[in-house]
């Protein structure tokens, strides 16, 4: 199989950004869409499954709590009872005191915009510490997440590959370097030698974390939907 062709088949048989999924719309960069997007990877990086996450991100669009001045409305007793209602129970008394901790400090220093924060950074560096730094709640696995898939939406989002898109790319021999700056740029070199205008660099990436996540983590060779290509399957 040629390279192209696998992948290809990757991007049609794991999909593309989780972001889609969810039904958010990050194309035009709509402040209000980033933030959903913001709330749903909060809510990724918890050690929580990816159904009970999606669940409970339902919950929240049920509630119309999606922006930051309805998550402060809503308050802490709120959010806990949305949270549980999507069985994010085990994370719920802490990821409501991060929320209300992080979108207040958005909303003091960034006029609750993430645009805002994002047109105000120096650099990919300076992105990823403005996000750290609204909270404790929000780490490296969160900004990860975040900015992964904003990599073609902002100029400035420009992540390291996380651990699962890492061991999907070595297993499908796409990359040969330990160091990860490396490892993106080869990924990059990768994805520019192939004729796929229907989908871009993130999109990759995320069906990259998606077979990791999905397969490769988990050694589920046996039904993986590339394994002809795998290294570990050779």
């Amino acid at each position: 199989m040629s390279e192209r062709q696998l992948i290809k088949d990757l991007l049609e048989k794991m999909g593309g950004p989780f972001w889609v999924s969810l039904g958010i719309n990050l194309d035009k960069r709509d402040s209000q869409e980033v933030f959903k997007w913001f709330l749903a990877s909060i809510l990724y990086a918890a050690r929580i499954s990816e159904t009970t996450a999606n669940n409970t991100y339902r919950e929240f669009e049920r509630s119309g709590v999606l922006s930051p001045d309805r998550i402060l409305e809503t308050g802490w007793d709120g959010l806990v009872q949305i949270l549980d209602a999507g069985g994010y129970v085990r994370y719920d008394f802490k990821t409501a005191t991060k929320l209300l901790e992080v979108v207040a400090a958005l909303k003091e220093r960034f006029d609750g915009d993430l645009n805002v924060l994002h047109a105000r950074a120096q650099s990919p560096h300076d992105l990823e510490q403005k996000l750290m730094e609204l909270g404790r709640g929000i780490g490296p696995t969160t900004a990860n997440i975040f900015l992964r898939e904003l990599r073609d939406v902002w100029d400035k989002a420009d992540p390291l590959p996380q651990d699962l898109a890492v061991m999907a790319a070595r297993n499908l021999r796409l990359v040969q370097t330990d160091e990860r700056r490396e490892i993106l740029s080869e990924l990059r070199s990768v994805w520019e030698g192939q004729a796929l205008p229907a989908w871009d660099f993130a999109d990759f990436e995320s069906s990259l974390v998606r077979l990791g996540k999905d397969y490769c983590r988990r050694e589920k060779c046996a039904t993986c939907p590339v394994a002809e290509e795998c290294e570990r399957s050779a």
